[in-house]
């Protein structure tokens, strides 16, 4: 199950987001869709950055038979401003934020493999037909 938690006064495609990381993993997730200012608030606490960010995953590092995968934090903020710039819609640009962070989750890290996260994010994005992925646009800037 999908769990998808809007603190924001903006409007997704719930559905939409939770067909796709229910395809990516069968385990239980929960999302939460916030502002810069509650995930600054994350991003300090976790990882001692004291600033906003994208998206950050929380994985449960116990392994147990129907054990929930982990947790999603998404800046409602970061994705718009992203989805301006790249000119793509918001629904999209969360979901391209969900598909990075379940990966993460499933224990997958684009800074230490060896392609392997870049490409099962592609394979995602084309399969959701989806705009560039965020592995694909850092790796260009």
């Amino acid at each position: 199950m999908i769990d998808i938690q809007n603190i924001t006064d903006t409007k997704i495609d719930t559905d939409k987001l939770a067909q796709i990381v229910e395809s990516i993993s069968k385990r239980d997730i929960d999302i939460l869709i916030c502002n810069d200012e509650y995930i600054t608030v994350l991003n300090k606490e976790h990882r001692g950055i004291n600033r906003a960010t994208d998206v950050l995953s929380f994985p449960l590092e116990a392994d147990f038979d129907n054990m929930p995968l982990g947790s999603l934090v998404i800046s409602i903020d970061k994705a718009r401003e992203k989805a301006d710039e790249l000119g793509h819609n918001l629904d999209d640009e969360i979901a391209l934020l969900a598909i990075h962070g379940t990966l993460h989750l499933l224990g997958m890290d684009h800074e230490t493999d060896n392609g392997q996260m870049r490409e099962a994010e592609r394979e995602w994005i084309e399969y959701f037909n989806l705009p560039q992925s965020l592995i694909i646009r850092t790796q260009k800037e």
